[in-house]
């Protein structure tokens, strides 16, 4: 995926705030990216991380210097990510962030830069260590935090960075670049709520992460036509083992979701979100007696995910909840 051609055509504002920025070195020391679901987050994130390190930013990161090519691999010691959509980072993993960026930086660019990936999946002790380094940073240390809910993030850090924001291209437009560019209709529509980009749809279709979450979320969903038993095996003989990975089974939840939003649509006269898994989700519907309450199992679930919870009996819990007529 290009990026830059990403952010000059779909995010121009955000482009050329950070372009301008780094060609003129009047960088902030910290930046808040904020985006919905369905934006890039993570990978503007860490292109914009890149691009303040890069060799030759060509107005950012070209991605083919040996700067670029050695974050890449994870072998810059002078760039950290920390993944807070995985789970909780907590007060240790900020000491040891600060403990590490309070040093004189090894390359010899003498430039340090930390990524937190949803920081709102700090601890509130994380956060307010995090916030007494963003008052007095190091000089050399830059920080890219990036957040899906920014009511989430302490309001004080929030204050202490120059905010970002990603566009959320409409999806019906994002529907109808897949249709031209012969994308199965099922994937279009999975995919445009996890990357509102035709590029990331794309490369969203060959990933083994989101073929394991549709392929279990197929399984799961033809058998709830059938009944909770039917449901349950399923869930126990092919979307467990096929959801081993917590993003494979972060996707599949969020599939669910919609589905059973669409369950719910059926019920109430309103449009589908999956119009490819109509047939089903009407059929679920007579096979439920309670949809909201499978639809509040499925988000709790969701929730549930970003903890350290085994998957698997995370998901028959899920489905214990369920009632069927």
């Amino acid at each position: 995926m290009n990026l830059s051609a990403y952010l000059q055509e779909k995010q121009s504002v955000l482009f050329q705030t950070f372009s301008r920025a780094l060609k003129q070195n009047r960088l902030a020391h910290a930046y808040l990216l904020v985006g919905e679901n369905g934006t890039p987050l993570q990978q503007v994130g860490e292109y914009l991380a890149k691009s303040i390190l890069c060799d030759s930013p060509n107005p950012l990161a070209d991605q083919e210097c040996e700067t670029c090519r050695r974050i890449e691999k994870g072998d810059y010691p002078d760039y950290r990510f920390y993944d807070g959509s995985e789970g909780s980072i907590k007060k240790d993993d900020v000491q040891s962030l600060i403990h590490y960026f309070e040093q004189t930086p090894l390359e010899s660019k003498g430039i340090m830069v930390y990524l937190i990936h949803c920081v709102e999946g700090m601890t509130p002790e994380a956060e307010n260590s995090l916030l007494k380094f963003l008052e007095e940073p190091n000089p050399c240390a830059y920080a890219i935090l990036t957040t899906r809910n920014e009511a989430k993030v302490l309001p004080t850090i929030v204050s202490r960075c120059q905010t970002l924001r990603l566009k959320l291209t409409p999806r019906d437009e994002v529907l109808q670049e897949c249709k031209k560019e012969g994308i199965e209709e099922k994937d279009a529509e999975l995919l445009s709520f996890l990357a509102n980009d035709l590029a990331f749809i794309r490369e969203g279709v060959q990933s083994k992460t989101y073929q394991n979450a549709k392929m279990a979320f197929e399984e799961v969903v033809a058998s709830l036509q059938k009944g909770m038993p039917e449901a349950r095996f399923a869930a126990e003989n092919t979307a467990i083992p096929l959801l081993k990975e917590r993003p494979a089974l972060k996707e599949f939840l969020e599939f669910l979701t919609f589905f059973y939003e669409d369950v719910l649509a059926w019920k109430y006269g309103t449009p589908l979100k999956l119009a490819s898994y109509g047939k089903m989700s009407r059929a679920v519907l007579d096979k439920t007696s309670d949809p909201n309450k499978a639809l509040l199992s499925v988000m709790n679930a969701r929730q549930e995910a970003d903890t350290n919870i085994n998957g698997g009996l995370l998901l028959l819990h899920m489905l214990h909840q369920f009632k069927e007529e």
